[in-house]
C-alpha cells in the first residue's frame, strides 16, 4: 500500500515538475455552436449558434488543465415555431490527455454555466420558463499546431432547464466546433 502511495506522489511530482518546462498559456477562441434542447415542448434538431471566450492551459508531461471562459449561444425553437435563444456564460474545467500523436490531445471535464438572458417572452405564470444554470460535462478531441489549436467536442447537458410547473425535462445538446490562438 506504502508503495502504490509512492509510486504515485514520484509520478505526480515528475509531472509536475514539468510545468515550468511546458508552462502556462493564455490564448482566445471562437467557433460554432451546433445545439438543441430535448423535451417534449421544444422542436429537436441541431440549430446553429456562435461561442467565442479565452483558456488558459497548464501543460504537464502526459496530462493538463485547460479550464476557459466562453460566450455560447444555444437556438431552438418552441412547440408553437416560437424562436428561443439562450445565452450562456459557460466555465468548462477541462483536463487535457496528451495523445502518442504529439499534436492531438483528448478533453474532458465538467463545464458550468449561468444564463445570461433569454427571450423575455418567455413566461410561464409571472415566471421565467428556463432555469439560470446549466451543468454539463465535455468531452472531445483537439488539433495542437503551434500557437493555433482546432477543435470538435460534445456538450451534454445534465440540468433541467425546465423552470414551468410541469414536469418535463429540457436538457441542452452541444457540438462545438472551434478554432483558437494561444496568445503566449
Amino acid at each position: 500500500m506504502k508503495s502504490n502511495f509512492l509510486l504515485l506522489l514520484i509520478l505526480f511530482l515528475i509531472n509536475c515538475s514539468s510545468v515550468k518546462a511546458q508552462g502556462l498559456h493564455l490564448g482566445i477562441k471562437a467557433g460554432t455552436d451546433l445545439s438543441e434542447v430535448t423535451g417534449y415542448s421544444v422542436q429537436n434538431g441541431l440549430k446553429g449558434g456562435f461561442m467565442a471566450g479565452a483558456f488558459a492551459e497548464v501543460n504537464l508531461i502526459l496530462l493538463g488543465v485547460q479550464p476557459e471562459v466562453l460566450y455560447s449561444q444555444i437556438n431552438t425553437q418552441g412547440a408553437d415555431n416560437q424562436s428561443i435563444k439562450l445565452q450562456y456564460l459557460n466555465i468548462p474545467i477541462l483536463l487535457t490527455i496528451k495523445l502518442p500523436i504529439p499534436v492531438l490531445s483528448l478533453l474532458v471535464g465538467p463545464q458550468f454555466g449561468t444564463l445570461l438572458n433569454k427571450n423575455d417572452n418567455l413566461t410561464t405564470d409571472g415566471k421565467k420558463a428556463i432555469t439560470s444554470g446549466d451543468f454539463s460535462m465535455v468531452a472531445g478531441a483537439q488539433l495542437n499546431l503551434l500557437k493555433f489549436k482546432g477543435g470538435v467536442r460534445y456538450v451534454y447537458g445534465f440540468s433541467n432547464i425546465n423552470n414551468t410547473s410541469g414536469s418535463e425535462s429540457w436538457n441542452t445538446r452541444t457540438v462545438q466546433i472551434y478554432i483558437g490562438l494561444r496568445i503566449f
